[in-house]
């Protein structure tokens, strides 16, 4: 099992984590810190846990908001693949209507 060091809010904090993932939980730590110092910025010094608590709510309401927009694209493609999909069968249904006409028009 791997280990690191992260700084959050100034202090170094030790975590645990698989080996290999080492720069994945600085990335991750990285990304807390910056809420940590939003949260900072907009309401001063309040304790550490409020404080994380706040950073962690932040980050938790953007990831909420992501999956909507995620959702909302997904939904948007399934309904333009659906469209895709029946624009083929009526175009598939006008060649092979075109070609009935041509045969009987030569008499194939």
């Amino acid at each position: 099992m791997g280990e690191v060091t992260v700084r959050v809010n100034g202090k170094p904090y030790t975590v645990g984590c698989a080996d290999g993932q080492e720069g994945r939980v600085q990335e991750l730590a990285r990304a807390f810190d910056e809420h940590v110092e939003m949260v900072v910025s907009d309401v001063g010094t309040i304790g550490e846990v409020r404080l994380f608590l706040m950073a962690a709510l932040l980050m938790i309401d953007e990831m909420q908001d992501l999956r909507a927009q995620l959702d909302e694209a997904n939904s948007l493609n399934s309904r333009m693949n659906a469209g895709a999909h029946e624009m083929e069968r009526k175009a598939a249904f006008a060649i092979a209507d075109a070609a009935a006409r041509l045969e009987r028009l030569l008499g194939v």
